[in-house]
């Protein structure tokens, strides 16, 4: 299965790899602003048009302050709690690792953005036929046998491209060969399951932005009998307010009937 290891120490805040996934994907730029609270991070958030965003984050350790930079993107969960979320199959886990969207099936329900504990699914507030956009991991240049448009593009080798056995080897490399460099903590190893995008971090990840607290286990797993459920709900109310068009229907007949006879007689 293929993944992305991030190593965030190694990360200069170029944002090669934001101008690069835009490039890729035919994304428009957008108009930002300067952000003190936020430093130099530009955009503030990720939306539509930036799938993948370098964050700014400020560090006061021993050696005194310094900015910490992120990566946020779709994590491409093993077992992705979207692609159990979505009713329709507008999202699917492909096996060489990318969670793909498929927008002639996607009815705009929004159920993936709920699900993803990574709120990683953006929705297009600005189109008038509105899809879900996020990361696809490159897909189209994986299935080439070429990798993913940042990783080939980050000039420090912050973002490493592989097999995910193969990059979870290496991070622990480099947590046991540099302990003072790093926390012992390969974020996405088993957070929700597993994810194919894979961080490594100078500073507790929760400092940096990231979401802590997760569950081990996969969040589709959750909400897979809920989901199983929703055709038989639609199905059933479907059912029920046909049943109550016909009964106003048929009644206002009869009320008309009734009109009818009553003007004859008159």
């Amino acid at each position: 299965m293929k993944s992305l290891l991030i190593d965030t120490t190694k990360c200069i805040s170029c944002r090669a790899c934001q101008v690069a996934c835009k490039r890729q994907h035919h994304l428009d730029a957008e108009k930002t602003h300067f952000f003190m609270t936020a430093g130099y991070q530009n955009p503030l958030h990720r939306s539509s048009k930036t799938w993948n965003l370098i964050t700014f984050n400020e560090s006061n350790g021993p050696e005194g302050f310094r900015w910490e930079f992120g990566r946020r993107q779709c994590f491409h969960c093993i077992e992705p709690a979207c692609v159990t979320a979505c009713p329709v199959g507008a999202l699917h886990k492909n096996d060489s690792g990318p969670v793909c969207y498929d927008e002639s099936r996607c009815l705009g329900c929004r159920y993936c953005q709920i699900a993803c504990p990574f709120n990683a699914p953006r929705f297009e507030w600005d189109s008038a036929m509105p899809e879900i956009k996020k990361c696809d991991l490159c897909d189209d240049l994986i299935r080439s046998g070429r990798q993913p448009a940042c990783s080939a593009t980050c000039p420090t080798g912050a973002i490493m491209f592989g097999d995910r056995d193969r990059l979870l080897h290496e991070a622990k490399k480099r947590i046991a060969d540099s302990p003072d460099r790093y926390v012992n903590h390969i974020y996405g190893e088993k957070e929700v399951g597993g994810t194919c995008v894979l961080h490594l971090a100078g500073i507790p990840f929760e400092q940096m932005g990231y979401i802590g607290g997760l569950p081990e286990k996969p969040l589709g797993r959750q909400i897979e009998k809920p989901m199983h459920a929703v055709p038989f709900v639609m199905t059933s109310m479907a059912t029920i307010l046909g049943g109550l068009f016909w009964i106003i229907k048929r009644r206002d007949e009869l009320g008309r009937d009734d009109r009818e006879i009553e003007q004859k007689n008159d």
